[in-house]
């Protein structure tokens, strides 16, 4: 009996998912656990294994096409093997690879996928954690957006759609008021010497989400230094007892940590914006900005101010190596509160980073250098007898926050916060 390949739950909030390539044809021969196909969702890109070994007999989902999770994408099972049609069912014809030059029943698949979505969320009275989210942003009545999903099901795209509609129609000032706009220019054709790169799944949805926090969040941007020396000397004490426990400690692992403190010092800046309030969060978990090859990825560290360190470092190794290997669940990135992007270990030494929404804050953190400092123990800014030029490890930290959410008062006092943590550890 043939295999049904299934489109994975790739979360508890994530009921769909986009066939972005498939890794064989029809008629190719798997083993079970192969990759088989690449599947996107809001949140990430991953490979599908094969269920079983065998021969690729039907794909019935094309690349690009969104559909649930619980969706038959494909068959698997013996070159002659003629897929058995479900009772009462009748899908679209499929394409087979079959040695007899039987065709399989065309009312098969539909059926089975049909049998499938039956099971899971579907039609207007389901809304995904993303289309709420930016209801909420924009004071949008979901109900009132056509949904061109499943079963008239709002989805990501219908929403954006009808925020950009209803701008667009806004009352605008009288034109004589404003200057007018130029008519945007035709794209323009490739010269000879430009190649045009497609957008992966993920470019697309990074560039969508920095540009959406650009206009929902007014971005300011406060930048301290911090002596690092406290720390350094502590992380050369501890690295090999580390170590020998199977964790790489890193600087980030300080970071997190000194951040959960200062957020539980400044609650305000563990929060999100809404137009009834402030709604602030009970729990810290903590987003580390991740490069993988294809673009970004930020996994969160849940309940990070009730780790110690040797906690927070095997957390920050495990999320950093299963983002690399793309073995990350959609799960694993949503949920945070504050988002820390250690930009320092390329070399950057500050950097104003965009706000991962809906949260208030982001903490850039940049490269440690040996800088050479002033040091005394009068606080007076004029010369002192007992000043002195040392050489400390220093780092630029730069939070970029949301002004609805915090004043610069409140943010300096944060990043004071996580400066004073940082400079006195151990103390």
């Amino acid at each position: 009996m043939a295999t049904p390949v299934t489109m994975p739950q790739m979360g508890e909030s994530v009921v769909e998912g986009t066939v972005a390539r498939w890794l064989k044809k029809v008629g190719d021969t798997v083993e079970r656990m192969e990759p088989l196909l690449e599947i996107s969702t809001d949140k990430i890109d991953t490979e599908v294994p094969a269920p079983a070994s065998g021969t690729l007999l039907a794909i019935l989902v094309e690349e690009g096409r969104t559909v649930n999770a619980g969706t038959v994408l494909a068959y698997l099972g013996q070159p002659d093997e003629v897929i058995e049609p479900a009772p009462a069912l009748a899908p679209s014809p499929v394409q087979r690879g079959n040695t007899t030059g039987k065709s399989s029943a065309p009312t098969a698949e539909k059926a089975v996928v049909k049998e499938a979505e039956a099971s899971k969320p579907v039609g207007r009275s389901f809304v995904s954690p993303v289309v709420a989210r930016i209801a909420a942003e924009h004071n949008v009545d979901v109900t009132q957006v056509p949904g061109t999903g499943m079963g008239g099901r709002v989805t990501k795209k219908d929403i954006l759609a009808f925020i950009e509609k209803r701008r667009s129609a806004a009352p605008v000032a009288p034109p004589e008021k404003i200057a007018p706009v130029p008519p945007e220019a035709a794209p323009q054709p490739l010269a000879a010497d430009e190649v045009l790169q497609p957008l992966t799944a993920m470019r697309r949805a990074i560039a969508e989400h920095m540009v959406r926090s650009k206009q929902v969040s007014p971005h300011a941007t406060t930048i301290f230094e911090v002596d690092m020396t406290a720390v350094v000397r502590h992380r050369e004490a501890s690295k090999r007892a580390f170590q020998e426990k199977g964790i790489h400690l890193t600087y980030t692992a300080y970071f997190v940590a000194a951040v959960a403190s200062a957020l539980r010092a400044v609650p305000e800046a563990n929060s999100r914006f809404t137009d009834e309030g402030l709604v602030l969060y009970r729990r810290v978990h903590i987003g580390v900005a991740t490069a993988i090859e294809n673009g970004l990825l930020v996994p969160v560290i849940r309940d990070a101010d009730e780790k110690n360190l040797q906690g927070l470092a095997r957390a920050v190794n495990d999320v950093a190596e299963r983002a690399r290997r793309g073995q990350l669940s959609p799960d694993d990135l949503q949920g945070g509160t504050f988002t820390i992007t250690n930009h320092g270990v390329t070399g950057s030494l500050f950097a104003t980073p965009i706000i991962n929404q809906p949260q208030a804050g982001i903490l850039g953190v940049g490269a440690i250098v040996k800088r050479p400092v002033v040091i005394s123990s009068d606080a007076s800014l004029l010369p002192s007898a007992d000043d002195a030029i040392v050489i400390r490890p220093m780092c630029y930290l730069s939070l970029s926050f949301d002004h609805r959410v915090l004043d610069g008062a409140k943010a300096d006092a944060f990043v004071a916060a996580v400066k004073g943590a940082l400079e006195n550890w151990g103390s």
